[in-house]
């Protein structure tokens, strides 16, 4: 079995990039709620960086990781970059 380990940048990007169009435009992806994420699921992740930025936000909030956001945000409101245990 192979070993996943979570891209750093994605991360990065999850806390830092705005919803482009939509109901939540102008919302960081990360911020976007959970009921719009399931909403979105239903209707199917685009195929594209933005769907699976979203994806990945929905995965990480339904099973209950969302403190990794955080720290993610912690880290690079330190001006230290990413956490060494994300790496």
């Amino acid at each position: 079995m192979e070993n996943l380990q979570p891209d750093p940048k994605v991360l990065i990007d999850i806390v830092q990039t705005p919803m482009p169009y939509g109901k939540y435009k102008g919302t960081i992806i990360a911020d976007i709620p959970i009921s719009y994420l399931e909403w979105m699921a239903g209707k199917g992740f685009t195929k594209d960086k933005l769907g699976m930025m979203l994806s990945t936000v929905f995965e990480i909030k339904t099973n209950g990781l969302g403190d990794i956001l955080f720290m993610v945000r912690k880290s690079l409101q330190k001006g230290s970059g990413i956490s060494p245990k994300l790496k």
